[in-house]
């Protein structure tokens, strides 16, 4: 079936971006409009449309014939992604007033992401799975950088502009080897002409496999590609930091999934080794690195990267529990991420962000239920049963342990217990550090609503996953 209907959800998301840019056009200075609420129905609404495609297996017709495909993967990311808008806009609420960003271009900047992530887990196409990295890349950009009178964050988005531009270019020589070798930049024909080229593949195929790695790699914060993520999230605004440390990882490693286990599944032998030592580094550098963080949003930097790391662990296994447990685990880490990220925002101020080890210290005392929820979120980071994160890391060591790779399970399983320290010293600093006096901004009702939501998810992922688990191996089967 052919037709429009595989671009509705990510219309909807850019319908509800040009909403926010209207509003913040016609707004008189002063007036407080609640902008947000533009985000909240455009997500609702992108997540109800992807339901109501589940199993319909849709592509895009027109001019865009074919290379925008709503199967039950792209669909699934999809809901991830809508989860992840609808928690940052209900974070984004108060912090953006508080810290004086510009709320018409956060949210439109925000919402033109969310619709460039959908696209490139959707995408079909290389060409088109490039767009769609631009898209997210240059809105992410600028949201790094948006508070304009921070010489942090405008350092960071610099860096980050940088070397995104780097790796577009990497990514962008890739297409071209994949051109040259197959006569079209579609999945499906590329699939096709690797599966003629026989066992040994050509220099132009190996090329363009290992530009398009680095491609991903970056996107992904893996090692040695990683050089970004701690300056780019220390210097955006908290409530930036984590949406871009859950979407941009989500949507990469979609379009990571479906490049690598479609098309490029013949060349299996040769990307698995190389995937694997990258993995295994990643893991290292992310857990070792981040111990010594005192800065807790670069902590979670550093700790972002050691999760790339355990989700390559998935892509590597190349089966289909391994897909389905990148797709589970990218759920679980979302809404962990950003339950953690989001207390962190709510209690920074436009002096303050509190992003600071020592900023948590007695917590406990003055915000006793804003500690408890932090536990909760650091511990299911950190692989705590019940807690969602246990369950998305025994599954993704499952697969690894599965199909043989037994020493990159047993570094995943060591590097998750290291990285419990610096949880911890987190938990420690909020219960049994005595803290000074400090006036602790009131929390809206839409950050408890969004606080709450991400709390239930965390635990239902952690006791009852096997419905999400059942989804999640149902959508795999839809890939090329």
């Amino acid at each position: 079936m052919t037709d429009y209907a595989a671009i509705i959800p990510m219309s909807i998301i850019a319908l509800s971006a040009i909403a926010a840019m209207i509003a913040e056009a016609i707004r008189r200075p002063g007036e407080r409009m609640p902008i947000y609420g533009f985000g909240l129905i455009g997500t609702i609404g992108a997540a109800v449309a992807s339901v109501f495609l589940w199993d319909r297996d849709v592509q895009s017709s027109g001019v865009i014939s074919g290379v925008i495909r709503a199967d039950n993967f792209a669909l699934f990311i999809n809901i991830v992604l809508c989860i992840i808008g609808f928690l940052t806009m209900l974070f984004s609420h108060e912090t953006v007033e508080r810290e004086g960003i510009p709320a018409g271009e956060y949210y439109a900047l925000t919402l033109f992401a969310l619709c460039g992530m959908m696209m490139m887990a959707a995408a079909t196409d290389l060409l088109v799975i490039f767009v769609a990295l631009e898209i997210l890349s240059l809105s992410v950009y600028v949201l790094t950088g948006i508070r304009r009178a921070s010489a942090a964050g405008a350092e960071a988005a610099f860096k980050y502009f940088l070397l995104g531009a780097f790796s577009s270019a990497f990514f962008l020589y890739g297409v071209a080897f994949a051109f040259a070798l197959s006569g079209s930049t579609r999945l499906e024909d590329i699939s096709r002409a690797l599966a003629q080229g026989g066992n040994e593949p050509s220099t132009m195929a190996l090329l363009a496999l290992g530009l398009l790695a680095i491609g991903f790699c970056f996107k992904i914060s893996a090692v040695p590609f990683h050089m970004w993520t701690p300056d780019a999230y220390e210097g955006a605004p908290t409530i930036v930091t984590a949406f871009m440390s859950t979407g941009v990882k989500a949507a990469a490693f979609a379009a990571f999934v479906r490049v690598f286990l479609s098309p490029f599944d013949p060349l299996q032998a040769h990307w698995i080794p190389l995937l694997s030592v990258i993995a295994a580094v990643t893991m290292i550098l992310g857990t070792v690195v981040g111990v010594v963080q005192t800065n807790v949003k670069r902590m979670l930097a550093y700790s972002s990267i050691a999760h790339a790391g355990y989700l390559m662990l998935g892509i590597i296994a190349a089966t289909s529990t391994g897909k389905s447990a990148v797709l589970f685990y990218l759920l679980t880490y979302a809404v962990s991420n950003l339950g953690a990220l989001g207390i962190v925002a709510l209690l920074g101020s436009a002096q303050n962000q509190h992003d600071e080890l020592r900023d948590f210290s007695g917590l406990w005392k003055s915000r006793p239920g804003l500690a408890g929820l932090m536990t909760v979120f650091l511990l299911s980071l950190g692989g705590f049963p019940p807690m969602a994160g246990f369950i998305g890391k025994w599954y993704i060591f499952s697969a690894a342990v599965q199909e043989g790779h037994y020493w990159l399970a047993i570094i995943g399983v060591l590097t998750s217990v290291v990285s419990v320290f610096f949880y911890l010293r987190i938990v420690v600093m909020m219960y049994m550090t005595e803290g000074s006096e400090v006036v602790r901004p009131r929390l809206p009702a839409t950050a408890v609503a969004g606080l709450g939501l991400a709390t239930i998810g965390v635990f239902y992922l952690g006791i009852l996953p096997s419905r999400v688990l059942d989804l999640a191996l149902a959508s795999i089967g839809t890939i090329f």
